[in-house]
């Protein structure tokens, strides 16, 4: 994934994980569940909030970007 795709995100989204799978070997959905942040002095960073399953949440970032895909 691009810093380009990360910000064009919304809420509700699904992103799937590239080396993570599930029991039954399907990749690992994530959905996008809150707003996406963006900053006007950091314009290659982002931050995008991240649910999976009932209890895991987690954050999108410019570090990671490489580990998700649509």
């Amino acid at each position: 994934m691009t810093l380009s795709e990360a910000k064009a995100l919304k809420r509700g989204d699904m992103i799937y994980h590239k080396y993570l799978q599930n029991a039954d070997g399907t990749a690992m959905r994530y959905r996008v569940n809150g707003k996406i942040r963006t900053w006007k002095t950091r314009p290659n960073e982002v931050q995008v909030p991240l649910k999976r399953g009932l209890y895991e949440y987690g954050h999108l970032t410019e570090e990671n970007l490489g580990l998700f895909t649509n």
